[in-house]
């Protein structure tokens, strides 16, 4: 497994610290839920209106290995978005702080997939959902867990849209989605943890999860296939909207694909493990540029929204 320089150990933890310090932003709703008698733990976030008449958008944010939901929570500033665009944003608290992504190298194997599907059922009964418009995005570890979930939960999920992760090799063999998901694929090209050209992930000198995980292109491609789209599009820069940062946008879309099924590529060229538009949690030299070019938590609900109600 691929050896990460001494200041990595050190880094792998700084996301949680940088992000949970400081004062804590007030949730809506803290609470529990007993699966398989382990108490798991979420937040959520319902903006101050009436919900539609079909109900509230709902929007799932899983954090990165070593934070929990609120860190996601800082990280993201979905509550504004949320506020703004009108959809509840749901923040799960991982296992000692990591998911169960499908790869054969994570420590804690629980039932996060049966987590989610449970949480979906907990909070359809507390609150007015859009059962036809719920999503799942995530960064890092929580990115390949919204790839599975795609996978595996895709009679329930609408879309996905995971950040700074992509497929896990474990999985992609048997990864049959019951039916078409549209799919926001966002990685950068120096990303020092996931490799954008896939392979091995970083393990922090063994005190990470490691595991492989396909290249962007070909997991963007697995979608396209599953999906039934066509070709790629020529790939299209976006214009810079943060000049001194060097970082830029390709955004790439897969022709052909059936309504709520698209997949689209957003690659951010010289960016790192991080969350565009977010904060630059650690060094450059640690993670990658953390882009400005983006503002990825508006990018991925334009994306949700856009997409018709599934049935």
């Amino acid at each position: 497994m691929r050896k990460m320089s001494s200041a990595l150990p050190r880094q792998a933890c700084i996301l949680a610290a940088l992000l949970l310090a400081g004062p804590a932003a007030a949730a809506d709703r803290a609470a529990q839920l007993d699966v398989a008698g382990t108490a798991r733990s979420y937040a959520l976030h319902v903006p101050d209106r009436a919900a539609p008449a079909d109900g509230f958008p709902l929007v799932f944010a899983f954090h990165g290995g070593g934070m929990q939901g609120e860190g996601m929570r800082r990280m993201t500033r979905l509550d504004a978005v949320a506020d703004e665009r009108g959809f509840i944003v749901v923040y799960p608290d991982g296992v000692d702080k990591h998911w169960n992504d499908g790869r054969a190298t994570i420590r804690n194997p629980q039932d996060d997939v049966g987590f989610v599907a449970a949480l979906i059922a907990r909070i359809a009964r507390d609150e007015k959902i859009d059962r036809g418009r719920i999503y799942a995005t995530g960064i890092s570890n929580g990115a390949l867990f919204a790839e599975r979930l795609g996978c595996e939960l895709s009679a329930t999920i609408a879309a996905i849209a995971p950040v700074a992760g992509t497929l896990p090799a474990d999985i992609a063999p048997d990864c049959r989605p019951a039916r078409p998901l549209a799919v926001l694929q966002i990685d950068g090209t120096l990303d020092p943890i996931m490799p954008f050209g896939g392979g091995m992930v970083a393990d922090f000198g063994g005190r990470g999860e490691g595991g492989q995980v396909l290249a962007v292109a070909a997991t963007a491609a697995f979608w396209a296939r599953a999906n039934g789209c066509g070709a790629a599009d020529a790939p299209q820069p976006l214009a810079p909207v943060a000049p001194p940062d060097r970082t830029r946008i390709v955004r790439t879309n897969y022709g052909g694909c059936p309504a709520g099924a698209a997949v689209t590529l957003l690659t951010i060229i010289g960016g790192g493990h991080a969350w565009p538009g977010g904060p630059q949690y650690a060094r450059p030299a640690v993670i990658g540029k953390a882009s400005g070019q983006l503002d990825a938590s508006r990018a991925i609900v334009d994306f949700f929204l856009a997409q018709p109600r599934v049935d």
